[in-house]
């Protein structure tokens, strides 16, 4: 008998994002949002590669940002980039 819930970790992942971006209001739909790791750490990817117009923007709203990204456990980091180029990073520490 298959379970009514998809318990993949492929399915949790898109629900955290999904989750992620209902809690970030400013966050436009044009960035792809996705997490990678990066040795021992996982970080959450903000790429304006469809919109590089509102990097500047959406990045001073870091606080908010990792007030969501800490509340759901989801990276030690955030990175902003337009594509391959990384424009700004931000640990989050646990004391944001």
């Amino acid at each position: 008998m298959e379970s009514p819930l998809n318990c993949t970790s492929a399915n949790f992942e898109k629900v955290a994002l999904q989750r992620f971006r209902s809690l970030v209001t400013c966050l436009p739909e044009k960035i792809k949002v996705f997490r990678e790791p990066w040795g021992r750490s996982t970080v959450l990817c903000l790429d304006f590669i469809s919109c590089p117009h509102l990097c500047p923007v959406v990045q001073k709203q870091t606080y908010l940002l990792a007030i969501a990204v800490e509340q759901l456990g989801l990276a030690n980091s955030v990175i902003f980039r337009i594509g391959k180029k990384i424009m700004g990073w931000t640990r989050i520490d646990g004391s944001e």
